[in-house]
């Protein structure tokens, strides 16, 4: 609370006030100044921010006699900048809940050993995983989708492995990714058009799409991005090393994971396509188990589309090195387990086969499935995937589409979704999810005002920690576990709330070792909390190599929630001494 005092306190403080931001801004410059930049050294973004800043955005920080929040509350150890050592350099590219090692300590049926195996509480790093000798800030897009620097992923297996299939090629200092492959002899552009030929792609109705499996590099996603289609691809990690970090450094959207016994992190009918390019995935075992999976996660009326064995077989049972027999059983008990969900007859065009998913269950009635309880999908994190059908939504007419009809992209933008116009989404009607759209509006705004190059393309791989009302923070659930990435993945964090939603399950602490390992060199993290919390973040960030830099809320100081903008300093493997404490 404020109180009064007599004029020369009054003086000091606006004194003070005036040392504290000159100082900011000198500290801002001389940062900009000492990052480094050119090939191999980061691209000096502290630079850019430090000569867009507006110094005045920092008016009074005097938080004691200007805010609301309880910092009577921080103990003055958690005031003391605690110093975390970097890693040993074996875990450059640590995942901790998909540790190779570790992994072959579980069963290999139905691929469990390959799904999220985190090490516990007691065997978790606490110190700071380094970048490779040499790394470098990724090519902005488009260009790092044909180009990874090797300096970022120093891995030339697949090149040799891959070689006659042209799908990675080591060039100098780069990876190189021409856009060919098994699946794409003409290029990854005419197997897009070959898709079009079947699947709306062009019209703006299919706008989100999971790759099961996306191979090597998820070659042929990056391409969808031409036709507005963003691609969520999953793969293990596996023999095929790096697959997915190449597929980060490129910037395209994946994360490790496998179809294996375990549901996949995603709500009901969260895509519009679901695809497969020999993915390998047993699509004919398990009692149809997988396709009953993907059925759950495709919108009604969604796409599914399935390239490579068995399809084709006739013609390509010698190239795979197969007996027709099975390959033909394979594609006939795919088929079966279509029917069974109700798809639309599946159209086979060329080494194509897809399917679609009917509008609502009045247009399909079959007692030979077995149906899953209405809540077998409320809460999918880490439970385990049954031989069962996800039950469409109520309709009430025979032509309505289940869940509610989609808008075209990019008038989806700006819709409502159909889960929150119908009611189904308990406590956001219309109206809190048009002021959340006019908040959100004017909290980016405000960032902007601090980091003006926020919408310059700089950031690609972006990951919202709590994103509300289509959450990400489902990863940090309960027991604060590792996200399914390596490091490195992002180029902005933004985290509004976090520490506080999760002050009484995760420490502080591990979250911003997790975040930290996350980021890429001279990433951004955004955080919006409270006072209190973010006074206690900004502290162990700094002890984290992290530039930060604390704003009042943008409707004035006297706003208990304030935001913490830190940029991770530029630093790789033998900068200083490392440790593998764990």
């Amino acid at each position: 609370m404020a109180t009064k005092g007599n004029p020369g306190d009054a003086r000091t403080r606006s004194s003070t006030s005036i040392f504290i931001v000159v100082g900011l801004c000198c500290f801002f410059y001389i940062l900009g100044a000492w990052q480094r930049s050119g090939f191999g050294k980061g691209d000096s973004i502290a630079v850019e921010i430090t000569k867009q800043t507006d110094c005045t955005v920092l008016p009074n920080l005097n938080y004691e006699t200007h805010h609301g929040g309880d910092i009577s509350s921080i103990k003055e150890s958690e005031l003391e900048v605690k110093t975390f050592e970097p890693c040993d350099e074996q875990y450059v590219d640590f995942t901790p809940c998909h540790d190779q090692a570790r992994a072959m300590t579980f069963p290999r049926e139905n691929m469990n050993y390959r799904e999220r195996h985190c090490f516990p509480q007691e065997q978790k790093l606490h110190c700071l995983i380094p970048a490779p000798k040499g790394y470098v800030t990724p090519f902005p897009w488009p260009k790092s989708r044909d180009y990874v620097p090797y300096a970022n992923a120093p891995y030339k297996s697949l090149t040799v492995e891959k070689a006659v299939q042209n799908w990675i090629i080591y060039e100098g200092n780069v990876f190189r990714f021409p856009g060919g492959g098994t699946q794409f002899p003409h290029g990854a552009d005419a197997y897009i058009d070959q898709l079009a030929s079947v699947i709306p792609i062009h019209n703006g109705m299919v706008r989100t799409a999971l790759d099961t499996g996306c191979g090597v590099s998820c070659k042929s996603r990056a391409y969808l991005f031409k036709k507005n289609v963003i691609t969520m691809s999953f793969a293990p990690r596996d023999s095929h090393e790096a697959q997915v970090q190449f597929a980060l450094e490129r910037g395209v959207p994946a994360f490790i994971g496998v179809l294996g016994t375990i549901m996949l992190p995603f709500p009901p009918r969260s895509f519009d396509m679901a695809h497969c390019s020999r993915c390998l995935i047993p699509w004919h075992g398990n009692d149809g188990m997988y396709m009953m999976e993907v059925d759950r996660v495709l919108r009604p009326g969604g796409y599914w589309v399935l390239s490579g064995p068995p399809i084709n077989w006739k013609t390509n049972f010698k190239a795979w090195q197969r007996p027709r027999e099975e390959l033909e059983e394979e594609q006939n008990k795919i088929e079966k387990f279509a029917k069974l969900l109700c798809w639309e007859k599946s159209m086979r065009r060329a080494k194509l086969l897809s399917g679609k998913k009917r509008k609502n269950n009045g247009q399909c009635h079959n007692s030979e499935v077995n149906m899953c309880p209405p809540t077998h999908s409320d809460n999918v994190w880490h439970k385990k995937m049954e031989v069962c059908v996800t039950p469409y939504p109520e309709t009430s007419d025979p032509n309505e589409v289940a869940g509610g009809e989609w808008t075209p992209f990019p008038g989806r933008l700006n819709e409502v979704p159909p889960r929150v116009s119908s009611g189904s989404v308990p406590g956001v009607s219309v109206e809190t999810y048009h002021e959340d759209n006019k908040l959100w509006q004017k909290h980016v705004n405000a960032y902007k005002r601090v980091n003006k190059i926020l919408d310059s393309g700089r950031y690609r791989n972006i990951l919202d920690m709590n994103a509300g009302m289509g959450s990400f923070a489902a990863a940090l659930r309960l027991s604060c576990e590792a996200f399914s990435t390596y490091p490195r993945t992002y180029d902005l964090i933004h985290a509004n709330g976090i520490f506080s939603l999760y002050k009484d399950k995760c420490s502080t602490e591990d979250i911003l070792l997790e975040t930290d390992r996350i980021l890429r060199p001279e990433g951004t993290v955004i955080v919006r909390d409270k006072v209190d919390v973010i006074i206690k973040v900004k502290k162990l960030a700094e002890g984290m190599r992290w530039n930060t830099r604390m704003v009042d809320h943008e409707d004035g100081p006297l706003i208990p929630e304030k935001v913490l903008f830190a940029v991770k300093q530029y630093w790789v493997v033998g900068d200083n001494n490392s440790t593998s404490s764990r």
